[in-house]
């Protein structure tokens, strides 16, 4: 069973939104500051947000002012509500710790498109 499990990608049109979610192993998620990562067919998986065990976050400035990560010490989970998307923001979203140490998990598509 993965440590890492993302879900809540799918299908949207611009300007619409979505809310990703991922569970992490309690020895993951504990300790660590955690992070939200995208890959775009052809391109290398960059950064997209992190938060500290504290609440401090961090965003790239393509996303910032639509995405807001947060997350849930209580359930081991983070995550990643995304609004008013364009089309650049179709990728794979991966989660893991910030900076990343562990495996990537299968990841959730994210489509935005008309």
């Amino acid at each position: 069973q993965g440590q890492l499990v993302e879900s809540g990608g799918g299908l949207v049109q611009p300007g619409g939104s979505l809310r990703l979610s991922c569970a992490a192993s309690r020895s993951i998620f504990s300790t660590n500051a955690m992070g939200w990562y995208r890959q775009a067919p052809g391109t290398q998986r960059e950064f997209v947000a992190s938060i500290t065990n504290g609440g401090t976050t961090n965003y790239v400035d393509s996303v910032k002012g639509r995405f807001t990560i947060s997350r849930d010490n209580a359930q081991n989970t983070v995550y990643l509500q995304m609004s008013s998307l364009k089309p650049e923001d179709t990728a794979v979203y991966y989660c893991n710790t910030f900076p990343r140490r562990y495996n990537w998990g299968q990841g959730t598509q994210v489509t935005v498109s008309s």
